[in-house]
């Protein structure tokens, strides 16, 4: 769900469209640039967006980082070889290497969907022969995230 503003600033009007708002981070786009930023609490007031810039001037033509695609695959739900993403969300962390050992119900890695930390656990025990996705990457539905050797 995104939110579409319009602000002045300094006599100077923006649309800012807010999307992807979780856990003091947003993306959003001014005037057809996107942008990340980080949402400061001013002292228990109204949280107020703070672009990250070097200046302390209102963010013009700010390049922000390129958004890049990872081809993501995609795995079966008949595949026991693989351990996939339940639903669509961003990699918080990842508590497994290539070569581990896991017992069932081991912790694979967090996955952050709808704002909150889902923790995700094999559900057999397995050497992990390869970790397909990297911290803080979106991964859709079915993303493949360990496979087992």
């Amino acid at each position: 769900m995104s939110k579409e503003l319009r602000v002045k600033v300094n006599g100077k009007s923006y649309v800012v469209e807010i999307s992807d708002f979780s856990g003091g981070l947003a993306n959003v786009t001014v005037n057809g640039t996107q942008y990340s930023i980080e949402i400061e609490d001013a002292g228990g007031a109204v949280l107020q967006p703070v672009v990250k810039t070097t200046s302390a001037a209102i963010p013009g033509p700010v390049k922000a980082a390129p958004v890049t695609a990872t081809p993501v695959a995609i795995a079966s739900a008949s595949n026991g070889d693989v351990i996939s993403a339940p639903m669509p969300g961003v990699i918080l962390d990842i508590a497994v290497k290539p070569g581990d050992k896991l017992a069932a119900g081991a912790t694979v890695c967090a996955l952050e969907a709808m704002k909150m930390k889902n923790i995700l656990r094999t559900p057999r025990e397995g050497t992990v022969a390869s970790v397909e996705v990297s911290e803080g990457q979106r991964v859709p539905f079915g993303a493949v995230i360990i496979r087992f050797a």
